[in-house]
C-alpha cells in the first residue's frame, strides 16, 4: 500500500481502506472467544455492531476506495472475485475464491486469467450478478472522476494506459471479455502471477450499469455482500448498513455476518474512542474500531487490567519502517558511509521510540518478518540490539571520515511514532556515538511526503515506510526497488533510486510464478541480496494492539490486515 498513511486510507488498511500486520499468529483462539462478555461464548446472529472510528470511510465506491484484501468494512457490502482467507494469523495471508469458483485459472505464461463465476449470485434488489458487471466495475474504475484505487489494473491490463473509462470511451476495454455471464477472461501486458492477489481489490466488484450513478454512487452502492448501505452522511462519517436480504451463505465460505446492523461512527479523536472501548458502556459494549490503536500510555493502563487486557486484539501488518538514503547525494553516494550508519543504528531505543516492544518489533530485513512475504532472516550489518559504534567509525574512516561526519536526517512532525520526531531524536542520539552528528529537519506531513517522494527534491538521509497492497514480497519489493518504476515527474517510492538490471530481471521472473509459495522463497533470497547494498536500514515492524467492548465475539486477526476483521465479528 503505497505509504500506510494512505492506505488505510487506502489498507492495510491502507488498506484501505486499510490499513492496515506477531509472530506467525495475530490472536490466539484463546483471546478471540470474548470470554469477559460473560455466558455462551458461542457466537450468534443479531444485534447491531458499532465501529468506532478516527477516519471517515470516504469514497464509498468500489472504483475509488485502495484497500487490501477489499477493505475491513467494503468488504461487507463489496464482494470481488477472491478474497483474504479470514483466519488467524498466518493463515489468514492466502488469497481464496469469493464471486469465483477458484482463484483463477492462468495459461501457461500468466498472461491470461480466466474466472468462473458461482451460481445464484445476487445482488440486494435480488437480481443476477453476472461478469459484464464485473468487467464494467473495472472500466468504471479507469474514469478520472472515480479515481484513487489501486494502480495496478492501467499498468497490468493490455491496451488501458490510456483508457479513460466508459463515460468518455463506450467501447470498453477489450483486454477483458466476458463470453457468457459466468466467465470473464483478463488479457495481461506481462506475466503477472499474483493477479489473484490483485482480484481482492475493490475494483473487482460488479457494478450493474443500469445502476451507475457516477460520482453519486458511493451513497448507494449497489450490495453483492451481506449488507447493504442505508445510510451515508458527510462522506462516510456516518455509514449504516442493514442485512442484504438477497445474499446466501451457501455462495460465500469467508463472511460470517452475525449482526443484523453495522453502525459505522467516524471523526472521532483517538483518545475518545478508546476511553469509550475501555468503558464500554451502552452500545459501546458491543463496538470495535478499525484503524484506531492503543498508544504507549494508553496500552500501559490497560496491561495493569486483567478485564481490559483480555480484550486487546494483537495483530500484525506487512509494514516496515526504515531509514532511506539517495546514493545520489554525498556522504551517502559511498556504500561504506551507509554501512556505518547501519551498524551504528541503535533498536532498541527506536522500538522504545516506536512505543515499546509490545507495540514495535525489531527488523533487519526490508521484508515484513511473515511467511508470505517470502521472510527469510538476514543480517548484514550485525550489531546487536543497541548498535556497534566502533565498527561505524571503522567503516566512516575507511571511507575518509575518520573525524566523522554531519548529515541531515529528514522526517515527518507528525505524531506517529513512525517517522516521527521521537523516532529521528533516537537515531540522532546513537549516530552520535559513532562520530556522526545528525541535524534535524522535521516537516509538517504534506511537506514531507511532497519532498522524499519527488526525485528532483529527495533529501540524501531520510524516514520512510512502506505497508503491503496484499501479504506477498511483489508490492513490497518491486515499488521500491524496481529500477523501471522510478518516476521522474510524480511520486516516486524507489527512494535507493536503484535500476540494477538483475534485480529487474529477477522481478520479472518471479512475477511468472503462479505458484505462490515458490514465489515467496525467491523474494525472500532477492530481498537479502538487495539488502547487502545498504540502500535502507530497517528499523522496526509495528504491532497492532486494538481494544474491543466487552460482548464483542469472535475476533479474527489474519495477518493479511493486522486488525479485527469485522466480517467475523458476533455481538453478545
Amino acid at each position: 500500500m503505497r505509504q500506510p498513511s494512505v492506505i488505510a486510507r487506502r489498507v492495510a488498511a491502507a488498506s484501505v481502506s486499510l490499513v492496515v500486520a506477531a509472530g506467525a499468529v495475530a490472536c490466539g483462539p484463546e483471546d478471540n472467544d470474548a470470554k469477559s462478555a460473560g455466558g455462551d461464548s458461542t457466537p450468534h446472529k443479531g444485534g447491531t455492531l458499532t465501529v468506532l472510528n478516527s477516519n471517515p470511510q470516504q469514497d464509498f465506491d468500489p472504483a475509488r476506495l485502495y484497500t487490501s484484501g477489499g477493505g475491513n468494512v467494503p468488504s461487507l457490502v463489496f464482494r470481488t472475485l477472491t478474497t483474504r482467507n479470514r483466519e488467524n494469523g498466518e493463515a489468514g495471508a492466502k488469497v481464496v475464491p469469493d464471486l469465483a469458483t477458484d482463484t483463477g485459472r492462468p495459461n501457461k505464461d500468466a498472461t491470461e486469467w480466466t474466472y468462473t463465476l458461482k451460481e445464484g449470485l445476487k445482488y440486494e434488489d435480488g437480481s443476477p450478478i453476472t461478469t459484464a458487471d464485473i468487467k464494467y466495475g473495472i472500466e468504471r474504475s479507469f474514469a478520472p472522476e472515480l479515481s484513487g484505487g489501486a494502480p495496478y489494473l492501467r499498468d497490468w491490463l493490455v491496451g488501458a494506459a490510456d483508457y479513460q473509462g466508459p463515460y468518455k470511451d463506450k467501447k470498453g476495454l477489450s483486454a477483458i471479455e466476458t463470453p457468457d455471464a459466468r466467465t470473464i477472461v483478463f488479457h495481461l501486458n506481462k506475466p503477472e502471477g499474483e493477479f489473484p492477489y490483485l482480484a481482492t481489490q475493490t475494483q473487482f466488484t460488479p457494478v450493474p450499469k443500469a445502476k451507475d450513478t457516477g460520482t453519486k454512487y458511493e451513497q448507494h452502492p449497489v450490495s453483492s455482500g451481506p449488507y447493504k448501505v442505508v445510510t451515508n452522511e458527510n462522506d462516510g462519517e456516518r455509514l449504516v448498513l442493514e442485512r442484504n436480504t438477497h445474499w446466501s451463505a451457501s455462495t460465500d465460505a469467508e463472511r460470517k455476518a452475525y449482526p443484523d446492523k453495522v453502525d459505522v461512527r467516524s471523526g472521532l479523536d483517538s483518545s475518545v474512542i478508546n476511553q469509550r472501548l475501555s468503558a464500554s458502556q451502552g452500545t459501546d459494549a458491543a463496538a470495535v474500531t478499525t484503524d484506531t490503536n492503543l498508544g504507549p500510555a494508553e496500552l500501559a493502563k490497560v496491561t495493569g487490567d486483567k478485564e481490559l487486557a483480555a480484550r486487546v486484539g494483537t495483530g500484525h501488518f506487512g509494514y516496515t519502517n526504515y531509514i532511506a538514503f539517495n546514493p545520489k547525494i554525498k556522504p551517502f553516494d559511498n556504500a561504506k558511509v551507509r554501512q556505518a550508519i547501519s551498524y551504528a543504528i541503535d533498536r532498541s531505543s527506536v522500538v522504545n521510540a516506536a512505543g515499546g516492544s509490545a507495540l514495535a518489533e525489531p527488523a533487519t530485513t526490508f521484508l515484513p518478518n511473515q511467511k508470505s512475504f517470502g521472510y527469510t532472516r538476514y543480517d548484514h550489518f550485525p550489531a546487536g540490539d543497541a548498535g556497534d559504534a566502533a565498527k561505524a567509525k571503522e567503516l566512516l574512516k575507511e571511507a575518509g571520515y575518520a573525524k566523522g561526519l554531519t548529515a541531515t536526517l529528514t522526517h515527518s512532525n507528525a505524531k506517529d511514532f513512525e517517522t516521527s520526531p521521537e523516532i529521528a531524536t533516537a537515531i540522532q542520539d546513537a549516530l552520535k556515538k559513532a562520530g556522526i552528528t545528525v541535524k534535524l529537519q522535521g516537516l509538517e506531513e504534506n511537506d514531507y511526503s511532497d519532498k522524499i517522494h519527488n526525485v528532483k527534491t529527495e533529501p540524501g538521509f531520510f524516514l520512510a515506510h512502506w505497508g503491503a497492497d496484499w501479504p506477498s514480497g511483489g508490492p513490497f519489493l518491486a515499488p521500491i526497488f524496481d529500477g523501471r518504476q522510478i518516476v521522474e515527474d510524480g511520486a516516486n517510492f524507489n527512494t535507493g533510486l536503484l535500476d540494477d538490471k538483475s534485480v529487474n530481471t529477477e522481478i520479472d521472473a518471479i512475477n511468472k510464478l503462479t505458484d505462490l509459495d515458490a514465489a515467496a522463497k525467491r523474494w525472500g533470497a532477492l530481498d537479502a541480496k538487495i539488502g547487502e547494498q545498504a540502500l535502507t536500514v530497517p528499523l522496526f515492524h509495528p504491532v497492532y494492539k486494538r481494544l474491543y467492548g466487552k460482548d464483542i465475539k469472535n475476533v479474527v486477526i489474519s495477518d493479511w490486515t493486522g486488525v479485527l476483521d469485522i466480517s467475523q465479528v458476533a455481538v453478545k
